[in-house]
């Protein structure tokens, strides 16, 4: 607001005059692109929070943004530069001042979306966000992206688990679908269980097997590095490392065919994580991270369940209540994410799903030890969301600690990396043996 003074002095009469005062105008403190599958993320990250408005306009598909209280500055400028030419979503965006105090981000899109566009408070490291998700209008069918990128041979050994047809399995399918599957997606498995039928007759007549599904779950990514090392290593990056050597790995094995949460540097919410390993009803969900604490000296591995009436020890609790700050440092839209999924999925646990879960979690803790020194000799259980899939036996390996500086060489040493994820199929082998899955129907 202007203000005017009358200034006396002697004889003259001083008129000061002050002309009206704009605010400081925010500053973009850096910005962030994170191109996936599942979507885009593009973050900024600034001293204040921000409004946004932003349209879709067509033909060609473009989205705009305008951002209130914004003067255009150099770091802002770079995310033109930070597009990256294989986005799934994003051609090109554009920068520019659109108006004084009013910043307009064009994004030219390669297809249609659905935007999401909304602010975080400062969690972790990070301060004020300006959040835009890409999702795609048809959304990435999980058990189709893992057929398209799986590598399933009519050469596999036969597993030793129990009867399920082509018919049976096509069945499973259809409740966490919700609808019939493509005629894609019934060719690929009809194809699978006769090949493995085929060979079952020729090697052991009578027996009939059925793909095993395992989901692997990376840790953290994106926006959210986890725990970090002494020489600048993160969480993310070795876990995902680890993640898909044991992919590989296991699917040398028998009818074994393995999900991966997240196959790249980008952020997942840890209900996402439980819906997609429960969309391709997975027979086991495994979700790998790599420890930290506060004291250095701190060692060793561990494997975790869920629990329904509080953690083992507060050492479990108290990782279980950092594991499932992801979603606040990662960055979850509160205004789409389902905030009764947690205590929905806890109150669908049963005792048979955590009891399935300790003998999976004693089976790969007893081959982890054989490398590794166990951080404590016994499966611990804590209220973990991430292990809350009612139906799926679900363990958390933290490989080793990250925040020792020993161990995270190790965690970064591919013969290291090689040996656990080895450990961990022979453990997953082991429990299969004297658990073989058997056709159910899921939760739905």
């Amino acid at each position: 607001m202007s203000r005017r003074t009358v200034l006396k002095a002697g004889a003259t009469l001083l008129l000061s005059v002050t002309v009206p005062l704009r605010a400081n105008a925010a500053q973009i403190l850096a910005v962030r692109v994170w191109p996936a599958d599942d979507y885009t993320r593009v973050t900024l990250e600034n001293d204040t929070d921000l409004k946004a408005t932003h349209f879709i306009v067509k033909d060609p598909e473009r989205m705009v943004v305008d951002i209130e209280g914004l003067e255009l500055n150099p770091t802002l400028k770079s995310l033109v530069a930070k597009i990256q030419s294989n986005d799934p979503y994003i051609k090109q965006v554009r920068v520019g001042q659109n108006r004084p105090n009013v910043v307009r981000l064009v994004f030219d899109l390669k297809e249609e979306v659905k935007p999401q566009v909304f602010t975080l408070p400062p969690a972790g490291n990070y301060k004020h966000r300006l959040i835009f998700d890409l999702y795609p209008v048809k959304a990435v069918d999980p058990i189709a992206a893992m057929i398209e990128k799986g590598d399933w041979s009519g050469d596999e050994k036969v597993a030793n688990v129990a009867p399920a047809t082509p018919k049976e399995q096509l069945e499973q399918l259809k409740p966490d679908l919700k609808a019939e599957p493509r005629e894609e997606l019934k060719t690929e498995l009809k194809t699978a269980d006769a090949q493995a039928q085929s060979k079952t007759r020729a090697d052991q007549p009578g027996k009939i097997v059925r793909m095993i599904t395992i989901a692997l779950d990376p840790g953290h990514g994106g926006e959210d590095p986890g725990a970090s090392g002494k020489n600048g290593s993160h969480e993310k990056d070795i876990v995902l490392a680890i993640a898909k050597r044991l992919k590989g790995k296991l699917e040398e094995q028998a009818n074994i065919r393995v999900m991966l949460t997240r196959d790249g540097d980008y952020f997942v919410p840890l209900g996402t994580r439980v819906d997609k390993a429960r969309k391709v009803q997975a027979d086991l969900f495994v979700s790998i991270h790599a420890d930290a604490f506060v004291q250095p000296t701190a060692r060793g591995s561990s494997v975790f369940v869920l629990s329904e009436k509080g953690a083992t020890s507060s050492a479990a609790r108290w990782l279980a209540d950092k594991e499932n700050s992801a979603d606040t440092i990662g960055g979850v839209n509160v205004k789409s994410h389902d905030k009764q999924l947690a205590s929905v999925l806890f109150d669908l646990s049963t005792t048979a799903q955590i009891n399935d879960s300790m003998k999976l979690g004693r089976s790969v803790l007893g081959e982890i030890g054989g490398i590794n020194r166990l951080h404590k000799g016994s499966v611990e259980q804590a209220g973990f969301a991430v292990l809350k899939a009612p139906d799926i036996p679900s363990i958390l390996i933290e490989t080793a600690f990250i925040s020792n500086p020993e161990e995270e060489a190790k965690l970064l040493d591919d013969a290291y990396q090689n040996k656990l994820a080895d450990a961990i199929v022979t453990g997953i082998r082991r429990y299969f043996a004297k658990n073989p899955p058997l056709a159910k129907n899921r939760l739905t």
